[in-house]
């Protein structure tokens, strides 16, 4: 746990969360992840991915909560001048 209390992989900045939600969007194997975070060993993805289990409410409640955020913002964004004016110029 970082000292926000967010469970990461020891020696690294990887989140749990983001390596769990990486598995489930691209459906990757461990070994596909240890591919695409080589930094990673194989051990430490599968640990993490243990830890995941063990853990599954409370970590699908932080990831269903960051889910939101990004929603949030996502709206704020559309809404913003800043969006206006990349729309102005022709920006998507």
């Amino acid at each position: 746990m970082n000292e926000g209390g967010v469970p990461r992989i020891v020696g690294t900045r990887m989140k749990v969360v983001d390596l769990v939600v990486e598995q489930w969007a691209y459906g990757w194997s461990p070994e596909e992840l240890h591919f695409q975070h080589p930094h990673l060993t194989l051990g430490q993805i599968h640990s993490a991915l243990a830890y995941y289990h063990d853990q599954r409410e409370e970590l699908d409640r932080d990831i269903e909560r960051r889910d939101k955020r990004v929603e949030e913002l996502r709206r704020e964004f559309h809404d913003s001048d800043l969006a206006a004016r990349l729309k102005a110029r022709g920006l998507p």
